[in-house]
């Protein structure tokens, strides 16, 4: 990733890095000291735009939804005193926990390879689908119309590759890459789009900038309509975990209070609820 740097500015970089992690894990332990105490506040990574998951409402100021219920209960479990949520969205949310600016993502993050590289994963509490979405006006019914066509994804959401994977098994496009840019991914047979939101995301489909939209099914029905339609093909299972920053003591307790609440039912409940 570029040229050499000079030793002096190499350790430099390595010290300031060290340096972070250091606090990253202090400013951990001393929020697990105040949750071991009933006090202290679990800051939570948290969507402000999926309905019935979590969605911020402009009069209250407030987040609800089946991801708000998860996080409190959770927090609550874990002797925290308050919650604070933070709205992220796909392009944000991998920054903000690295860079400790929440201690957990409850955010429709689903659990994939390459997040573990980075995360860790309570056990999944909901499992979607991801699926495409099309206007009835384009005729579309079947994924090997979408050859030749534009498809998009909201940027930094997990749709992209599962839609592309799904493709290659169906032989709708090919094995290369042709184009990956932060606007867009060309590859053999179908362009995909990447769109900053997924209102944005509708509103392309809506004026046929993009044929065809990739998302998760719980995202989906937040914007589908009469004159919407959803193919029929399952791009594959979506679980949604709790991240946490890699090998934090955070991590191990998140696991523990999640799997009490799919074991208890609590968690059952709160999607009866939502649904």
């Amino acid at each position: 990733m570029g040229k050499k740097s000079k030793l002096v500015a190499a350790a430099l970089v390595f010290a300031v890095a060290a340096f972070s992690l250091v606090c990253m894990a202090g400013c951990s332990a001393d929020s697990q000291e105040e949750a071991s105490s009933g006090a202290g506040t679990l800051r939570v990574g948290v969507r402000d735009d999926i309905m019935n998951f979590s969605y911020l409402n402009d009069q209250t100021g407030k987040h609800y939804g089946l991801e708000v219920d998860i996080a409190n209960e959770m927090a609550k479990r874990l002797g925290y005193a308050d919650v604070e949520f933070v709205s992220v969205t796909p392009d944000s949310r991998k920054d903000m926990l690295l860079n400790g600016g929440v201690d957990c993502l409850v955010a429709c993050y689903s659990i994939a390879d390459s997040r573990l590289e980075n995360f860790d994963f309570s056990p999944a509490y909901y499992t979607d689908r991801a699926i495409v979405m099309v206007e009835n006006s384009s005729l579309i019914t079947d994924v090997e119309q979408l050859e030749g066509k534009t498809v998009g994804i909201m940027s930094g959401s997990n749709a992209g590759p599962v839609f592309a994977t799904k493709m290659y098994e169906l032989g709708v496009i090919g094995p290369d890459v042709v184009e990956n840019t932060d606007e867009y991914t060309q590859y053999q047979g179908i362009l995909v789009k990447k769109i900053a939101t997924y209102e944005e995301l509708s509103k392309a489909l809506e004026t046929g900038e993009v044929d065809a939209a990739a998302m998760d099914n719980s995202i989906a029905s937040t914007y589908m309509n009469e004159d919407r339609s959803i193919l029929d093909v399952n791009l594959g299972d979506q679980e949604y975990g709790v991240a946490t920053q890699k090998d934090s003591e955070l991590s191990g307790n998140v696991a523990n209070a999640i799997q009490e609440m799919l074991d208890d039912g609590t968690i059952a409940a709160y999607i009866d609820k939502w649904n």
